[in-house]
């Protein structure tokens, strides 16, 4: 049984008692879909570059280069098969991103008239290569990033070499950092370690603007190495490179787990391991680790966050990647609520740490209502959007509810718009007692009509005099690109 977080809460039916979901659990759809982008968010996963060879699974879906063929509306990660198909179906379910594969014995181009081409991706995804790139590829990967594509470099320890070819990741992809014929002098500002790091639970910095760290598919805290390397960052090189979760012990310029970069229009991330990314399922046969799932780290944030920075640059690798002249970014101050009440405006005791209700990260969560006797809380932040970006709202949002009815909303949670001077400009949408569930669950809604515009984005919580119902809010978002 849960405690109470404080008198008035009264938690009185099984439906309280819920697990926390893992920020490595597949996303769950919301009841009210969320808005799609206008143009999705296009992504290539590669695997012309023996990603399933030896145990490796690094495919989001047997069906290539679609994987829809498989299952046209997945709901779980075994609705495709491989190991990254927990992956691309949370992408998927999002109704903003369109995934494709490149198949065994295709090659990567760029400016050509294929269906795989990069002009027509805005983000490539190398999950663990394992045979080098040809000249002509590493040329086309290169051009994609500098004219505004996304490129996402998963690697694994050294010694990886999982085809026996005598390459392994980490001698692939800095192969195609340091020798290319666009830019071969530290266009990145990283170089791969040569390590096998056996375990390690990585922490991420804080910085609480981050768009990867605090995105719109919760927020990191940790990564997983079960097995892994780390890059050497050289700012002098490329002074946007950034570490964003480093290993125990290290900082700074050495030891970095995961890290961004820019170059040219586009942008880049490194990962230094692949068992992250690993759902533990796939094509029969293989030797799976579960590191998406791990309840040490949140996997899934990291990975699904970093795909959508990715996306999110100045033109996109086809020129409709999205972005303009918006410089992409995560509005919302204390967007997790780790920092207690600071920055939101909150009825007394709303933003909390109560064990009675669990956090989906962290410890602290936005508890509105769940008294059992009527009362109004609500949950505020003022936000400007600045002009010509596209901006999206997104919260978790778990309801519980001590109510019986299956047909009458006795108790509700507004998410509304207002103007600055306290003016509903919209309500986004309407919950209650009606919509309690086990978990939490993603919702998602397009501000992208504020734009240039001061909003204060309001949640208010009302309750009738009797059967307890709780909001509760956490990993908060306004991404703007």
């Amino acid at each position: 049984m849960l405690g109470f977080r404080k008198s008035r809460h009264r938690l009185t039916t099984a439906t309280a008692v819920f697990g926390l979901l893992v920020a490595g659990a597949a996303v769950e759809a919301s009841a009210a879909a969320p808005a799609a982008a206008a143009t999705p968010h296009r992504i290539l996963f590669d695997n012309a570059h023996a990603e399933t060879a030896g145990n490796a699974d690094w495919i989001i879906s047997t069906s290539q280069p679609d994987p829809l063929g498989q299952d046209s509306s997945p709901s779980s990660e075994t609705d495709w098969t491989g190991a990254l198909s927990s992956w691309g179906v949370a992408l998927q379910k999002t109704g903003d991103y369109s995934l494709k594969t490149l198949p065994s014995g295709s090659s990567l181009a760029y400016g050509g008239s294929t269906a795989t081409d990069l002009s027509n991706f805005d983000t490539l995804v190398l999950p663990e290569p394992n045979t080098l790139f040809t000249t002509a590829e590493k040329t086309a990967i290169m051009t994609f990033v500098k004219n505004g594509g996304g490129l996402f470099m998963i690697s694994d320890h050294t010694g990886a070499d999982r085809n026996n070819d005598g390459e392994d990741a980490v001698e692939i992809l800095n192969d195609l950092m340091t020798n290319n014929s666009v830019d071969s002098t530290d266009p990145f500002g990283f170089s791969i370690d040569s390590l096998s790091i056996s375990s390690d639970y990585p922490s991420a910095i804080s910085d609480s603007s981050n768009a990867v760290l605090h995105g719109s598919f919760g927020t990191v805290t940790k990564s997983l190495i079960a097995s892994g390397t780390t890059a050497t960052l050289k700012p002098a090189d490329n002074s946007a490179v950034k570490g964003l979760l480093y290993r125990t012990g290290y900082s700074g310029n050495t030891g970095a787990f995961f890290a961004t970069s820019t170059f040219g229009s586009g942008r880049v991330a490194f990962w230094g391991d692949s068992s992250p990314i690993d759902d533990g399922t796939g094509q029969s046969g293989n030797t799976l680790y579960d590191g998406w799932n791990d309840t040490g780290a949140t996997n899934a944030a990291l990975a699904l966050n970093a795909t959508e920075w990715l996306a999110g640059g100045s033109s996109g690798g086809g020129g409709g990647g999205g972005g303009g002249t918006c410089t992409a970014a995560q509005l919302l101050a204390n967007p997790g609520f780790e920092s207690g009440n600071t920055s939101w405006t909150a009825t007394s005791g709303v933003i909390t740490n109560s064990s009675s209700e669990a956090a989906r990260t962290g410890s602290y969560k936005a508890w509105l209502n769940g008294y059992g006797s009527a009362n109004t809380d609500t949950l505020s932040q003022s936000v400007t959007i600045p002009s010509g970006c596209a901006a999206t709202l997104n919260f978790y949002l778990h309801v519980d509810t001590a109510e019986t009815t299956t047909s009458t909303a006795y108790d509700t949670l507004k998410a509304q718009v207002l103007n600055s001077s306290g003016t509903v400009l919209s309500t986004l949408a309407t919950y209650s007692n009606l919509n309690a569930a086990s978990g939490y669950t993603l919702r998602s809604f397009d501000l992208s009509g504020y734009a240039g515009q001061t909003v204060t984005v309001k949640f208010t919580g009302t309750e009738g005099s009797t059967l307890q119902t709780s909001f509760v809010l956490d990993d908060t978002a306004l991404n703007v690109s």
